[in-house]
């Protein structure tokens, strides 16, 4: 029950149903709105007027993007939140990062995480079977100037990417790309033992670069970061340049696939291709065995 003085206060009703009771505040115009004229943003709730405003403000390729990707820029929001996962990634890498830092266990944790070619090939190198290290090498790194340098990128890359693909989606272009790294690095340079994110990372610079170009964004920007980037692998000695080409390569054939089954009803053939692009790349690094016998 409420009582007299709050009834006689209109401010508790919203401002658009004054018969309707409500306690939430639209986040920009900070009027009271009720459940039907709610739109959920990246915190708190906008009313249809302020949300009208907003979609006028928006520029040519924002709304382009919007008719591209079928939401609007809070429904985005709405449907994903705050960047979860990239959190989650950051969280997850730092912390072996600083557990690295301990003396006598960080070599032992770079040791049981990084990734090298003899760990798949136990008839070739008499190493044991572990092709979990396909992937766990994403979540190690050499030392704290890497580790900084590349979770910058993905706190920056993740920022734009996950609100925009989704969680689930965001994290299957992050995984598959850091695998697509891997098993280039064992074709290309088998016997070189790699660690770090460069491969998912070079994936989502290019699917950012081709959602970009998808949507009519200027990513000329994006195309000189991610060539100076890559460049970068050749010219200084010690890094695995075969993790960046194979990083690029899937996260632009993932970003391929998500602008080409964008819609609803595509959902499966989204899923199915991307399980194909998978076992492709995994049967790469089977046939690996053979290539190098």
């Amino acid at each position: 029950m409420t009582t007299p003085e709050f009834a006689s206060n209109r401010d508790n009703f919203c401002y658009r149903h004054p018969d309707r009771q409500s306690f939430v505040l639209c986040q920009r115009c900070m009027r009271t709105i009720c459940p039907e004229c709610q739109t959920q943003g990246p915190v708190g709730v906008i009313c249809p007027e302020c949300m009208k405003d907003q979609r006028k403000a928006e520029s040519p390729a924002q709304r382009k993007a919007r008719r591209a990707w079928g939401r609007g820029p809070v429904a985005v929001a709405a449907r994903s939140g705050k960047p979860v996962v990239t959190y989650t990634l950051l969280a997850i890498t730092s912390a072996i990062g600083l557990l690295q830092l301990i003396p006598g266990l960080g070599s032992a944790i770079q040791q049981a995480l990084l990734f090298n070619a003899v760990y798949l090939y136990p008839g070739l190198s008499g190493f044991p079977f572990e092709p979990w290290r396909l992937l766990t090498t994403v979540f190690v790194h050499g030392g704290l100037l890497h580790l900084g340098l590349n979770m910058l990128a993905l706190w920056m890359l993740g920022q734009i990417l996950e609100p925009m693909l989704g969680r689930v989606r965001f994290l299957a272009m992050y995984l598959i790309s850091g695998l697509g790294g891997s098993v280039a690095v064992a074709l290309m340079a088998p016997g070189t033992s790699t660690v770090g994110a460069s491969g998912a990372l070079f994936g989502m610079m290019a699917a950012l670069l081709i959602i970009g170009r998808h949507i009519g964004a200027n990513v000329t920007g994006i195309l000189v970061v991610l060539g100076i980037n890559f460049a970068y692998g050749f010219i200084v000695k010690g890094i695995a340049w075969q993790a960046h080409l194979g990083g690029l390569i899937v996260g632009a054939l993932i970003a391929l696939i998500y602008v080409r089954t964008k819609r609803r009803d595509q959902r499966t053939w989204q899923i199915v291709m991307l399980v194909v692009l998978t076992v492709l790349v995994a049967g790469l690094a089977v046939a690996g065995q053979w290539i190098l016998a």
